[in-house]
């Protein structure tokens, strides 16, 4: 586990030993010495990376930079060349924060110390690839990018949040700016925090900006588009390693795939994985992009024995719980190219929510007529029609679920199917712990991050949206996390910050063209992917583990154990666990095997924290 983490103020310390502790989670999984700095007054931090570490300090100033920023300003570039990135920024400081952030681009954590000042700033990258957690506690304030590294530290005690534990159920992950821990918060995707004298304050130096007044004529976009996508794979491979691509033979990973073996000049290495479970395995078209591109292709058939193996390693690297099971094929996926002698792996995040490709974009467009109808014609007469009509057929009901799902508005309708909403909170949780959350949180916090768009079109801000909820909080630390469990580091060249800046320049309708999705992108790239691949469902790493629970007894049989420890735990009801376990995936493995297995998460989470405080 990679990352950075440290402190500043508070009462003195022995630093050394202290940021040695701290440091310790953050290199277990990797082979490499972590670089640290620290102060006379108070201040310390370190860098545990074995892709890229810079850590300086320069009167009174501590510099610690995990991942490779770069800076459009030119006398600060020529400074970073000259002396080191770190070094380059010691000396720059003081400015003004939100200046300094807005001026650094690229994939990063940044922590700032000055203690000559009794200043500091915390920043994150502008998708918050690299994430950082920060706790204020009296004039202390610790961070770090892993609650594990923070919860070392005695200014920040791990005491559970339990209205988080509610959120991770809610969403199967733990959406930031929360963390599971009570006083910690994550920086949101280019945020920075400043602290002076004890107090913080946080603020955003990027947001990102769309045009939707005027659409660009489509060979230049075309062109624009594909010069990014090859100097974005030609950056995310600089450097003497071996580079290898994740390959699921979706529209975004072919791509990618297909970019790496035209820029190396070489056939790529590229890697897949399959399931011997029906519906389960889409084997076929990556190896339909390997032949048309001409890749060194790998493959790994994901077994029932290699989940039961990965689940506790999984809760081992996920310093927050996560309910991602694409966790453990991404993690298969990258330990073959380990074997391989791959030490860098592309993926293909982020293509979705730049360009318009999941289904539910197409989906929300369909209720969103429903909002444009005058509200008088529909409750005067729409939707009496509709609730009046007789009998139950499946279009009656279809016909009211629509008007249903279109009245929530957004963004509460697109949880209308939410699986903890389905069974009822208070048929899943303890009345104990229900008295200790606010049931209405989750919805609450989803409302404002869509509302920090500015965003006049429903793509848009649903886009704005995904930037945070499923990448930043879901996607990008699941392969971020299964990528360190193998050795091996990610980049994510759909991400790089040029390329998200083109995907703003398109207009709403070449991202969504009527029920068309990713419609620019799947233009721009006919002729070099495949038509099978651009007209095929999207579909990704899914793991088939409910129904390989019915089949398998030994993953069944952790299951159980495992959301037995969990009922001790007073969270979650013991006969919805009974129930769950007994009944309900007898009648849709599929469907409830989903809480199943996030509820064997948290338990295994639980597990993986109580056995490292014991060692």
């Amino acid at each position: 586990m990679s990352g950075l983490c440290g402190w500043m103020g508070g009462a003195a310390l022995d630093e050394r030993a202290l940021i040695a502790t701290m440091a310790a989670p953050l290199a277990r999984f990797d082979k490499f010495t972590p670089q640290l700095a620290h102060g006379r007054r108070g201040a310390a931090a370190v860098v545990a990376s074995a892709e890229a570490a810079h850590v300086a300090s320069h009167d009174g100033v501590i510099v610690a930079v995990w991942g490779r920023p770069v800076s459009a300003d030119a006398e600060l570039a020529r400074a970073m060349d000259a002396a080191g990135l770190a070094a380059a920024l010691a000396r720059a400081w003081p400015c003004d924060p939100q200046r300094l952030c807005a001026g650094l681009g690229g994939s990063f954590a940044l922590a700032i110390l000055d203690e000559v000042r009794g200043e500091a700033v915390l920043a994150v990258d502008r998708m918050a690839g690299k994430p950082l957690i920060w706790q204020l506690n009296g004039e202390t304030l610790v961070f770090g990018s892993s609650a594990d590294a923070m919860r070392r530290h005695p200014a920040a005690p791990a005491a559970l949040d339990p209205q988080s534990l509610y959120n991770y159920v809610y969403f199967h992950m733990v959406p930031s700016p929360g963390s599971i821990y009570q006083g910690q918060q994550r920086l949101l995707p280019g945020e920075f925090l400043h602290y002076r004298q004890g107090r913080v304050s946080t603020g955003s130096y990027w947001r990102m900006q769309f045009e939707e007044t005027r659409e660009l004529p489509f060979d230049q976009l075309r062109e624009q588009f594909l010069g990014l996508l090859r100097s974005g794979v030609r950056d995310a491979t600089a450097g003497d390693v071996k580079v290898g691509a994740f390959l699921s033979g979706g529209t975004d990973s072919s791509t990618l795939a297909g970019v790496l073996c035209e820029v190396g000049g070489r056939p790529a290495d590229t890697y897949s994985i399959g399931f011997e479970a029906q519906g389960y395995d889409e084997m076929e078209y990556a190896r339909l992009a390997s032949r048309h591109f001409g890749t060194s292709h790998h493959e790994y058939y994901v077994t029932p024995d290699d989940v039961v193996a990965a689940i506790p390693l999984a809760a081992q690297i996920c310093d927050q719980p996560c309910g991602n099971a694409s966790v453990i094929p991404a993690y298969y996926c990258a330990k073959l190219a380990a074997a391989d002698g791959v030490s860098h792996m592309l993926g293909g995040d982020g293509g979705d929510e730049l360009f318009g490709g999941n289904e539910r974009y197409a989906k929300q467009r369909v209720f969103a007529h429903y909002e444009r109808v005058p509200q008088l014609l529909r409750t005067a007469l729409l939707e009496p029609a509709i609730y009046g009509w007789p009998g139950r057929g499946r279009l009656a009901s279809k016909a009211r679920s629509y008007i249903e799902q279109a009245k929530l508005g957004m963004p509460a309708r697109l949880e209308s199917y939410n699986l903890l909403g389905r069974y009822g909170a208070a048929q899943v949780f303890t009345d104990a712990f229900l008295a200790e959350v606010d049931s209405t949180r989750p919805l609450a916090e989803l409302q404002r991050t869509y509302g920090r768009s500015d965003a006049a079109t429903l793509i848009n801000r649903m886009l704005a949206l995904d930037f945070q909820v499923t990448l930043a909080d879901n996607d990008l630390p699941k392969v971020m996390r299964a990528c360190e469990l193998a050795g091996v580091t990610a980049a994510f060249p759909f991400l790089d910050d040029r390329m998200v800046a083109f995907s703003a320049t398109l207009s709403p309708r070449q991202k969504l063209n009527g029920s068309q999705l990713r419609w620019f992108f799947k233009q721009a790239l006919k002729g070099f992917l495949p038509e099978e691949i651009i007209t095929k469902q999207k579909h990704g790493f899914g793991l088939p583990f409910g129904v390989w629970l019915g089949q398998h007894p030994a993953l069944l049989a952790l299951a159980r154990d495992s959301l037995s420890d969990l009922r001790g735990r007073q969270i979650v009801r013991a006969d919805f666990i009974d129930d769950l376990l007994n009944t309900r995936l007898r009648e849709h493995a599929g469907y409830h095997g989903t809480m199943v297995w996030v509820l064997m998460m948290l338990e295994q989470w639980f597990r993986q924290r109580e056995g490292a405080a014991a060692c």
